[in-house]
């Protein structure tokens, strides 16, 4: 992947910008050193890398505003950056652009247990939320494998989703109100402390809008009562098509589990090795089903999946008896990754959706695919929707394992969008998947896209160079859509 070049017009304005964030924020708040900046020259994406021009530390929504009010007035790009857990480079830094480290925003402002709501920083992780309401019965639905490092900012920012998503949602389902600051320096307030707000769903919009639109600063979560009874039940299969089609089977039946992932033998076998959590190494895939509610509802549906487990030929059933054993279970799947990352120089980690019913077809054709590179893939996903999160292991030590990994990443989510799927299901397109929007979108689409993105940024100073694919002039989109010689939509303001 080719980075931009940086423009020189901005790079002479950064001894006037450092000189005004250093007012500003002190010399605590900002990383002017060629050492300091190389903390910050990747995300999670580790195979892109370059070091930013300069690092803003600001701790409060006030200290945002001021700095992107500086950015703006000296017409400097920001890339936002969380924890930096993005898998797909949506927080790769720009040479000639601040870096927005968000992380000291980071304290949970309210705790409403009357409305069942949080108000918290940006900066805060997501599980920080959950250990804040549990003694009262109380937890944060989303909980993306990372949940202990990433922050509830960059889940809005990626729209973020995790093991028990199934059942509950993703980021964009159990967020109520949102602050976000501008570009310009100007601050909006969406939502609110209650369910439903009136007019356009911009909240929706800005939930998955990979940092392109503004920054958000300050969320209100909905948290929920933890359920009565919650119980896992952990499958083996000898054949990885039967553990797709047990997928496929359960939710056309009309059960909800609550989670159910998948993990095929590298996988498992992986896991077991880091953790030690009593996987069966013989399968070829294991599946992980949580069911949680009333003691009669989760008994049925348990009874349910096993029969049909044991139609397609499972080779075992097991079933929690006690919370410590539930948590065992989820324990390997929690630490996949890092599991991976112990049997394996590098990996490439995948994220693509597919209807469930094609399960079964995309991960034979992942196996050909496999051969073909020569490469070899874990499969470690949320099944129960679709979303299937792929890990390439190559060596980048090796000259070409890089490119063949990034080919073979490519064709996975060229047949995720044949089969009827979508490019990404929770990881954001930032940079690894922005020259593939094509294969979804036509340019008109993306176009319009560009339209909504003038709204907020009109001179493209949010995170430039992530998921377009070719970005154009604000001016230059006003002059699209002409059909007959008539502009469509003439009474739409033109940017």
């Amino acid at each position: 992947m080719k980075m931009p070049e940086p423009e020189q017009a901005i790079l002479d304005q950064l001894p006037e910008l450092t000189r005004r964030l250093k007012d500003l924020l002190g010399d605590q708040g900002i990383v002017t050193s060629e050492r300091g900046r190389k903390a910050f020259e990747s995300d999670a994406l580790t195979a892109y890398r370059q070091s930013p021009m300069i690092v803003a530390l600001p701790a409060s929504t006030e200290e945002v505003v001021e700095v992107l009010k500086i950015c703006f007035e000296l017409n400097i790009k920001v890339v936002p950056r969380g924890a930096g857990t993005s898998l797909s480079g949506g927080a790769l830094p720009l040479e000639d652009g601040l870096t927005l480290g968000l992380s000291r925003l980071n304290e949970i402002i309210e705790i409403d247990f009357e409305n069942r709501c949080v108000v918290t920083q940006c900066g805060v992780t997501n599980l920080a939320i959950s250990d804040a309401v549990q003694d009262n019965g109380f937890y944060y639905a989303p909980d993306p494998s990372s949940q202990i490092a990433c922050t509830i900012g960059g889940n809005v920012a990626e729209n973020s989703g995790g093991v028990h998503c199934l059942k509950y949602g993703l980021t964009t389902n159990n967020i109520l109100g949102l602050k976000m600051v501008l570009m310009s320096g100007e601050t909006i307030e969406l939502g609110g402390k209650y369910m439903q707000e009136s007019g356009y769903d911009l909240i929706g919009l800005i939930t998955g809008s990979e940092g392109l639109l503004g920054i958000v600063t300050e969320i209100i979560v909905r948290i929920l009562p933890k359920p009565n009874i919650a119980r896992a039940m952990l499958i083996g299969f000898s054949n990885v098509e039967h553990a797709g089609e047990c997928v496929a089977r359960t939710i056309a039946s009309g059960i909800i589990p609550a989670g159910m992932e998948m993990m095929d033998k590298l996988a498992l076998n992986a896991a077991e090795d880091y953790c030690h959590p009593g996987y069966p190494r013989d399968a070829e895939a294991i599946l992980i089903a949580e069911f949680d509610g009333v003691q009669s509802e989760v008994d049925y549906f348990i009874e349910q999946v096993s029969e049909i487990a044991t139609d397609l030929g499972a080779t075992s059933i097991e079933v929690s008896k006690s919370e410590a054993e539930r948590m065992n279970f989820w324990a390997g799947r929690k630490a996949a990754f890092p599991a991976l990352g112990s049997i394996s120089p590098d990996y490439y980690c995948m994220d693509g959706s597919i209807p469930r019913k094609k399960l079964p077809e995309v991960l034979r054709q992942m196996n050909v695919l496999s051969k073909k590179y020569k490469l070899r893939v874990a499969n470690v996903f949320h099944a129960g929707d679709g979303n299937l999160h792929p890990l390439i292991l190559y060596d980048a030590n090796k000259p070409g394992e890089l490119e063949l990994a990034e080919d073979f990443g490519a064709d996975i989510l060229r047949l995720c969008v044949k089969v009827g799927g979508a490019l990404t299901g929770e990881h954001g397109v930032g940079v690894e998947k922005r020259d593939l929007m094509y294969e979804v979108f036509s340019e008109d689409d993306l176009a319009q896209q560009e339209r909504l993105k003038c709204a907020f940024d009109p001179k493209h100073r949010l995170n430039p160079g992530k998921m377009f694919p070719k970005l154009h002039r604000c001016a230059e989109l006003g002059k699209m859509h002409v059909h007959g010689g008539k502009l469509l939509f003439p009474d739409i303001p033109r940017f």
